[in-house]
């Protein structure tokens, strides 16, 4: 197991991920966007909104890695099933806590529950389980982080 490995597997796993979530979109699976939704905490300028969100959610993509890494070194064990496992949990923190709660709170130009007649958001809040971007959404953010962890641990697992 070593920490190339995870890395390698990160950043694989980050564009699958992403591009699976893209494909989704496209596909009208979702309207998520997470590129959008990073970007736009920094600029209301939807193009380089995006950019900046995909830059945003490789390195995030990376960082998770190493938290990957670190729970594969604690247990003393890595590989694609506790990688899927690890994605599951991932899956669970990413999109029931951190885009459901926490990002309405900070975002700039997020709406929230309690935005007014008066605020002029451009997104939406994400909502229970992300259902204000698509009923199918949550079970698509679950199947792209299960395949994020899986590719994390098994690189990590077999790359020396």
């Amino acid at each position: 197991m070593t920490i190339w490995g995870a890395l390698a597997g990160g950043a694989v796993g980050t564009v699958v991920l992403t591009s699976g979530l893209r494909i989704a979109q496209a596909a009208g699976y979702t309207r998520m966007d997470i590129p959008l939704l990073l970007g736009t905490i920094f600029t209301d300028n939807r193009s380089r909104a995006s950019l900046i969100g995909y830059v945003i959610h490789f390195v995030n993509g990376l960082l998770f890695a190493l938290v990957y890494y670190a729970i594969f070194r604690a247990v003393g064990h890595a590989g694609w099933v506790f990688g899927a496992i690890l994605g599951v949990v991932h899956a669970a923190f990413a999109g029931g806590i951190l885009v459901t709660v926490l990002l309405p709170v900070v975002h700039p130009r997020m709406g929230t529950l309690w935005s007014d007649s008066e605020e002029t958001p451009i997104l939406e809040p994400p909502g229970f389980l992300l259902v204000n971007y698509g009923r199918r959404t949550a079970i698509g953010t679950l199947i792209g982080h299960v395949a994020y962890g899986a590719i994390v641990g098994g690189f990590a697992a077999h790359l020396h």
